[in-house]
């Protein structure tokens, strides 16, 4: 089974908002909302995959960023795992590079559903925080 690893960003401004970009309507789960990343490439650690995939997707320099959480999804021909970090500290202004949608949504009106399944427990941790 082939095992993906991917470092993804909970980019998150001074009011607590949240920077989402929407997956292709063609790409595995489109439509869903995520947090912005992308595979770990060989010879990467998780940070260095991090600030690498939020400079080409959201065009922001990633300054600092905290280890959150990993998070773990399997199906039939595909184990991911997921290493979250919140990003709090960077220079530009994050929007779509690549043309996708994107928005800003405040910490506490997340909606799990609205994400792929492998997210759920991270909005969900994001949410309890919130409160």
């Amino acid at each position: 089974m082939k095992h993906l690893q991917v470092a993804v960003g909970i980019i998150r401004d001074q009011h607590q908002n949240i920077f989402l970009a929407r997956r292709s309507a063609q790409s595995h789960m489109g439509d869903l909302w995520e947090f912005p990343g992308g595979k770990i490439e060989p010879g990467e650690t998780p940070e260095q995959a991090l600030k690498r995939e939020l400079y080409e997707e959201t065009g922001i320099e990633v300054t600092s960023a905290v280890a959150f959480d990993q998070s773990e999804h399997a199906d039939s021909q595909l184990r991911v795992t997921l290493h979250f970090y919140i990003v709090e500290n960077w220079q530009g202004e994050p929007y779509g590079r690549e043309g996708q949608p994107q928005r800003w949504v405040a910490q506490k009106d997340l909606v799990a559903e609205e994400f792929p399944p492998a997210n759920v427990p991270i909005v969900a941790r994001l949410l309890a925080e919130a409160e």
